[in-house]
């Protein structure tokens, strides 16, 4: 019992944080507040105090970092029958829904809340499971017909109803079981005595090894798999090529699988001649019978939306077939476009199978989609709550070379012609050159302030500014193109004229990093051009900075 009692003896960091009393009568800095627990455990309810500890006394590879091959269906990779063990101690409730289950390098929680809000506008009662979280671990279980996060007395209440069995397998399994198995089991547990409809499941590594490929051929409704790219290559098995065969792990058995792409044409090959060895049909929501189109921009409850169409017309393997125009959609992009088209298929193929799927209750659910964190544009009063009155504020969790190339398509189609600076902080496994290079081309880009964000609560995967700045140099050189490098905002001349040439700067404070990007570009703006501060390199870093607004809007409405 020795692992049980270290759980329960684990100290209670965060009960009563008083963040009223913080203020002391002197003028608030909302930069200040909450900086021990931004990620982990900011903004969850006291009554989930005890949870909170549990799973933060299990191991969480979010934090650690992955280990190489963990991913791949090979000896190294995560032990599947280890999960397995732990369904069965908990009945099986996998097997008590139907389930659509995601994988890909991009786009999944947007494929995924993109379907969900599908289904519930039809009516159905939709369990979502997601993650990373931003602000709460119960964003990462939306339930019911209004897609809201699980309350922390629901999440509480199930999880007290089964903590003896998971206290159970955690002995049995030697401490073996992590945060994202027995989140993942909680999950499950969860949708299952709620009784919901349908779950939309987005899988958190790879696919053949992940603690959610425990769904069955006869549970699965369709597959998903988005986009095959290089994050997490070591631990997908080295090569495209191997995290393509890792992502085909959750292919079922004569289960429709649909494809959002575009892909190499080779990747897609693994992928399809996995699907026909599963007798899997297929449908690709990029070949030639889905059109789409963005027709302009347009703005909801003051912030854009893009004004969209799509055309689905599949006749192999499944009769697909929509016509949606003038779609509003408020998720920015063309990969969004994508998302969004890749949903619409996977509804269809629903559809296909029996299930009600209206017209309308798709665009209802396309358009309703919005995700903290993913192009997120802050209305002027969340700007002012920061402490950055005037400014232009994007949140986008980009920590890849492809995603940053789609934000860099959403600010050139939002903003064509804004003055650009940026915050980013990454965790330390990502591919930072080839990141950087997406921005360091732009003619509008003038000054990167390279800080750091805590990766899952934890410093252990973040990468120290002046790292990243070295890495950002690196790519500069390699482009050509022409910096000044500091070590803080100290000594940068608003006033001179740069001929060109960016500035990078190493913060370590995220607070200041936000603050000398504003004041950069207050001092740089001329006439009436606009200009934007865009932060992005991770959605830990978006976590802190909403943790934040959400503290200080938490305060204004205390006082």
């Amino acid at each position: 019992m020795r692992y049980l009692k270290l759980l329960r003896q684990r100290p209670d960091f965060n009960r009563g944080v008083g963040i009223v009393e913080l203020n002391c009568g002197r003028p608030l800095n909302p930069w200040r507040l909450g900086s021990k627990h931004f990620f982990s455990n900011f903004g969850e309810d006291p009554e989930l105090q005890d949870f909170m500890d549990y799973m933060d006394a299990l191991k969480n590879y979010e934090k650690l970092g992955i280990p190489n091959g963990a991913g791949t269906d090979s000896d190294d990779g995560f032990d599947l029958r280890r999960m397995r063990r732990l369904m069965d101690r908990l009945g099986n409730p996998q097997s008590k829904f139907k389930a659509i289950h995601i994988a890909g390098t991009k786009g999944k929680g947007s494929t995924a809340a993109f379907l969900s809000n599908i289904l519930r506008a039809e009516g159905y009662s939709v369990g979502s499971y997601t993650s990373p979280h931003i602000v709460t671990i119960r964003e990462r279980m939306s339930m019911g017909k209004l897609g809201q996060p699980v309350s922390a007395k629901k999440l509480n209440c199930h999880f007290r109803l089964i903590r003896e069995k998971l206290d159970e397998a955690i002995l049995v399994e030697n401490g073996g079981l992590s945060h994202f198995e027995v989140l993942t089991a909680i999950a499950f547990s969860l949708f299952a005595h709620e009784n919901i409809d349908i779950a939309i499941i987005e899988a958190g590594l790879g696919g053949a090894r992940d603690a959610t490929n425990i769904i069955s051929s006869s549970g699965l409704a369709a597959s998903i798999i988005t986009t095959i790219g290089k994050e997490h290559l070591m631990a997908l098995g080295g090569t495209l090529e191997g995290i393509a065969m890792a992502k085909a792990g959750i292919i079922k058995h004569g289960r429709p699988l649909v494809l959002g792409g575009p892909f190499l044409p080779h990747i897609e090959q693994i992928l399809r001649d996995k699907a026909s060895l599963m007798c899997a049909p297929v449908v690709s929501a990029s070949e030639s019978g889905i059109k789409t189109a963005i027709k302009g921009l347009g703005s909801f409850s003051g912030r854009p939306c893009q004004l969209c169409d799509i055309i689905i017309q599949v006749r192999k393997d499944f009769q697909l077939f929509i016509e949606l125009s003038d779609i509003k959609m408020r998720m920015i992009g063309s990969h969004q476009l994508q998302n969004a088209a890749t949903a619409a298929c996977a509804a269809l193929c629903l559809r296909s199978q029996g299930w009600k799927v209206s017209d309308g209750s798709i665009k209802v659910g396309l358009e309703n989609t919005y995700l903290l964190g993913r192009s997120q544009f802050l209305a002027s009063k969340e700007a002012e709550l920061l402490g950055l009155p005037g400014a232009t504020i994007l949140l986008d969790g980009a920590h890849t070379k492809e995603s940053a190339k789609a934000l860099m398509d959403t600010i050139h189609m939002t903003f064509p012609d804004a003055q650009l600076v940026l915050v980013v902080a990454m965790a330390s496994d990502k591919d930072h050159v080839a990141f950087a290079k997406e921005f360091l081309f732009d003619k509008h880009l003038e000054a990167v302030f390279l800080t750091e964000a805590k990766i899952a609560g934890g410093k252990s995967r973040t990468t120290k500014a002046p790292l990243l700045k070295d890495y950002w140099v690196q790519a500069s050189q390699e482009l050509g193109v022409n910096t000044e490098q500091f070590l803080n905002s100290e000594g940068i001349d608003l006033a001179k004229e740069r001929e060109g040439r960016i500035i990078l700067a190493a913060m370590e404070s995220l607070e200041a990093s936000m603050r000398s990007a504003n004041e950069f570009l207050r001092g740089r703006r001329s006439g009436k051009q606009s200009s934007i501060v865009v932060v992005t390199g991770s959605l830990h870093i978006v976590s802190s900075v909403l943790a934040r607004l959400h503290e200080q809007n938490a305060l204004d409405s205390a006082l």
